[in-house]
């Protein structure tokens, strides 16, 4: 072989070698960059899943407190999220809701009232229990009339307010009454706890039959008379999504929230008991 043949062949050779590095550079570039691109695409496929838009959560009037804290809470935790609430009592929202209010979340302060939708087929999957709740006696500050049993408000000279028995906390006193033998002679029956409670804060009645959470929630404008036969009927409360809901997802998120460590630990602190 010649110097000039052989010569010729280093440099094919040198040539072939930058050629081959040249590819498996490119190669790795491309497979970084795909990698990157996937991350990328990954990430914000991610956030696009967050859950966006309004909803309307149908709400006991017992929860309203509550239920408003977890409301500013979870828009918080979800931005571009609005959270709407409408508060009464749970019969009275069944009523709305059968009749065609938009809603798309529905939270009863007992499972008899969402067994009404549920049988309906107004509900979207099944409703889960939530919290629990019992009744205790509200006063005026300081109780003037001086009640200290459940049995003390069959005492027709004391003024009671209670709950119409179509609502939760009405279908409660009833079993507590059934329960104890003890008939409450009321001087008016409300269509929701809140009502009860307003009208013993402002002095109009001596006594009245509300949840443990509302005499906490009312702070010093009533004086809360705890019973013993509050066990007898103790509330559980579930919640569910509204077949008719628009926005099916972030309705779903919300009962997760509500559910979940951070609404059970704003339900515990307001009073409630465990689900």
């Amino acid at each position: 072989m010649s110097r000039f043949t052989a010569r010729t062949n280093s440099v094919r050779t040198l040539a072939a070698m930058v050629v081959a590095a040249a590819v498996v550079t490119g190669a790795a570039a491309c497979s970084t960059s795909s990698t990157t691109s996937a991350s990328t695409s990954a990430a914000t496929s991610s956030a696009n899943t967050a859950p966006a838009g309004t909803i309307t959560v149908f709400a006991a009037a017992s929860l309203k407190a509550t239920f408003t804290e977890l409301g500013t809470e979870f828009q918080a935790a979800n931005p571009g999220t609005t959270v709407t609430f409408s508060f009464a009592g749970s019969s009275d929202l069944v009523t709305q809701i059968t009749g065609g209010a938009p809603a798309d979340v529905f939270a009863s302060a007992d499972t008899k009232n969402m067994d009404k939708l549920t049988t309906a087929g107004l509900v979207s999957g099944t409703p889960v229990n939530f919290a629990t709740n019992v009744l205790e006696i509200a006063t005026p500050p300081g109780n003037p009339a001086g009640v200290t049993s459940f049995q003390d408000l069959a005492n027709p000279t004391i003024k009671t307010v209670i709950c119409a028995a179509a609502v939760p906390c009405g279908s409660a006193t009833v079993s507590v009454e059934t329960a104890t033998g003890v008939t409450i002679p009321a001087v008016s029956e409300e269509s929701s706890v809140t009502d009860v409670l307003g009208k013993v804060s402002s002095g109009e009645a001596d006594a009245g039959l509300v949840y443990v959470t509302d005499v906490k929630g009312a702070g010093s404008t009533v004086t809360g008379v705890p019973f013993p036969e509050s066990s007898k009927a103790v509330n559980t409360y579930p919640i569910g999504a509204l077949s008719a809901s628009k926005n099916a997802a972030l309705a779903q998120a919300f009962i997760d929230y509500v559910t979940g460590t951070d609404g059970q630990a704003v339900l515990t602190a307001a009073g409630f008991g465990a689900p």
